[in-house]
């Protein structure tokens, strides 16, 4: 008998298991699109947490709920890093380096993306580098599917005139497993 997992355990590990193995990509993939150089130790904490909260992950929406978690997973990592910075520049005395500064811009797009607010950010993140859907969208940031489709809607404008152009057409989603919006 394992004295660490017994017996009865071995139902959520299947779960987990399986779970792990279906959404650790796309939220390995998620977490270094948004913070390279974290991107395994906050899988590592998403991963973690999934363990913790099992029970909680809806059937119907495992991936995007895994994307809120890794959402929430990354900013109490952002916020830890930032308090770091702070304490070695009161120990120090000089100016420590924050996560997203001074980063090149590579094109355009990602310079006029991070001229919006870090809210549209995410969710044009969201639906253009996850590609999920607004019910979805939903899901990973805890609002209403017709909130998403009209703040999606509105930064979609904002973004299509910061690079001065008209709002371009939406993609086909009809590849995206579970149809429309």
């Amino acid at each position: 008998m394992d004295p660490v997992h017994p017996p009865d355990d071995a139902d959520r590990q299947a779960r987990f298991t399986a779970l792990a193995r279906a959404v650790v990509d796309p939220l390995r993939a998620y977490l270094v699109r948004r913070a390279p150089a974290d991107a395994d130790d906050v899988l590592a904490e998403v991963l973690l947490v999934l363990w913790r909260r099992l029970d909680d992950v809806p059937a119907e929406a495992r991936l995007p709920w895994c994307y809120g978690v890794a959402r929430g997973c990354l900013a109490n990592a952002r916020r830890a890093e930032r308090r770091r910075a702070r304490l070695a520049d009161r120990v120090w005395g000089e100016r420590v380096h924050e996560p997203g500064q001074d980063e090149p811009a590579y094109d355009d797009l990602h310079a006029a993306l991070r001229r919006l607010p870090e809210g549209e950010q995410e969710l044009l993140r969201l639906w253009a580098w996850e590609e999920l859907e607004p019910r979805e969208i939903a899901v990973v940031l805890g609002i209403s599917p017709n909130a998403v489709s009209i703040r999606l809607h509105r930064a979609r404008r904002r973004l299509a005139a910061l690079l001065g152009e008209s709002p371009a057409p939406q993609p086909d989603r009809s590849r995206v497993k579970g149809g429309g919006a």
